[in-house]
């Protein structure tokens, strides 16, 4: 799979939220990557029983399955997706190693949208997404900013505000704020809030969402706002 730069889509992703899952953490986290650069908000999932739980969080507009995982399958996963009311709309993408005209007619017969082989183009790939998301309707406009209580924070500025009273921030809890704000209500990993890739343990980015709470929280202890999403990182849930 190529990890070329540049995109024939860029910025065409921009409000829409796409789920990744596949049990090679470095496809998964190519597509992560290449998908966000194209202007995707992107959350990853190494297994079956993982992107389950998310999907029953969280509402994606669109879903990237691997077909072959160990455990539950992604063709399985798909006909859970479209026998489940509250997802069955949503669309799905298969990714396989397997070409065979059956495996095809199996993906599609259980509702996916589209069928890609490994090894495959990440471009096509995005035109593909692309494709199949122009179909669902008019894409949402991302909001300038967002509310946590009496406090707002504006995504374009990176300036916080308290009952109209500027907050100081670094520059580093900026960019995390913003990160976080511009996947709200969705959970992001800990190391995908981490500009530092010698910072392995994402321990820097614990001491800024420490901070963050104390500017953000009536009760940091207790977060409303800034919340721990064990096992995977952070996530905002403005008002």
């Amino acid at each position: 799979m190529s990890s070329s730069r540049s995109g024939p889509v860029a910025g065409a992703g921009v409000g829409r939220h796409l789920l990744i899952v596949d049990d090679d953490d470095r496809i998964r986290e190519l597509l992560k990557e290449y998908l966000a650069r194209e202007g995707y908000r992107v959350t990853g999932a190494a297994h079956a029983a993982a992107a389950r739980r998310l999907m029953e969080l969280i509402e994606f507009d669109l879903v990237v399955l691997d077909v072959m995982m160990p455990g539950e399958s992604g063709l399985e996963l798909t006909s859970w997706v479209r026998n489940k009311a509250q997802l069955s709309k949503t669309p799905v993408l298969l990714l396989t190693a397997r070409g065979e005209a059956s495996d095809r007619i199996d993906g599609l017969s259980r509702g996916a949208d589209d069928y890609m082989s490994k090894p495959f183009d990440p471009k096509e790939l995005a035109l593909r997404i692309d494709a199949i998301l122009r179909r669902t309707g008019v894409k949402p406009i991302m909001p300038r900013e967002i509310r946590l209580g009496t406090a707002m924070f504006d995504l374009e500025r990176l300036e916080l505000t308290r009952d109209g009273a500027p907050m100081r921030l670094t520059e580093a809890e900026a960019q995390l704020l913003k990160t976080l704000a511009l996947h709200a209500h969705a959970p992001v990993e800990r190391m995908d809030l981490s500009p530092d890739t010698a910072d392995i343990t994402g321990r820097a980015v614990d001491v800024q969402v420490t901070r963050l709470r104390r500017k953000l929280e009536a009760d940091p202890k207790n977060p409303r706002y800034l919340q721990t999403v064990r096992g995977i990182g952070y996530m905002l849930a403005p008002d």
